[in-house]
């Protein structure tokens, strides 16, 4: 397993890419992969099949997983993209401000 530098919940901001600059929270992680999935950044178009009887399908837009290096962390605090640094106990520090979170 690899260690990622991002949670769920975090706020991060997308480096490169068609999405370049856009801010968005992230949903999931997949540290296996080393990718995560931003509300609002990477948009596919999906084919559903209807399941049950009732059901409609059609096409459904989702979020598609990009890798966590074309993304950074947006501090809380001071709103600027910035790198991570640790302290003991797994506490995530932002390398400008020095805001713990």
């Amino acid at each position: 397993m690899k260690k990622m530098f991002v949670r769920t919940g975090d706020t991060v901001q997308v480096l490169s890419g068609k999405s370049k600059g856009v801010r968005g929270e992230v949903l999931a992680v997949s540290p296996k992969e080393g990718k995560v999935i931003v509300k609002k950044v990477q948009v596919v178009t999906k084919h559903v099949k209807p399941n049950r009887l009732g059901e409609q399908g059609g096409l459904v837009e989702v979020e598609s997983a990009l890798y966590a290096s074309k993304v950074q962390l947006v501090c809380p605090k001071c709103g600027e993209n910035t790198r991570v640094g640790h302290k003991k106990g797994g506490i995530r520090v932002c390398k400008k401000c020095g805001h713990e979170f």
